[in-house]
């Protein structure tokens, strides 16, 4: 899938996110950037999960408490992962 086919178009952002998930805990990473499907963190410890593994990540330096989202792993590559907002 080329980027002009993409469902939700990306915006280039940079925050901190705390992700948690059974096989590392909690961890602080860094996002590259962010649409209204979903989310590319960067952190190294992230390139060992495997697609479709759920975590949770919450944006971290607000001025308000973020929620916490669950998301699902949809690429993994050396930088880290794209993750898919899940939605109930």
């Amino acid at each position: 899938m080329s980027a002009n086919q993409r469902q939700y178009p990306r915006t280039p952002m940079k925050c901190r996110i705390k992700i948690c998930h059974p096989s590392f805990g909690e961890l602080v990473a860094q996002t590259r950037d962010l649409s209204d499907g979903g989310v590319y963190v960067r952190h190294d410890a992230l390139a060992a999960l495997e697609l479709g593994e759920r975590l949770t990540g919450q944006v971290q330096d607000m001025p308000f408490e973020a929620p916490v989202l669950e998301m699902e792993v949809m690429r993994v590559d050396a930088e880290g992962v794209g993750l898919r907002f899940v939605r109930d």
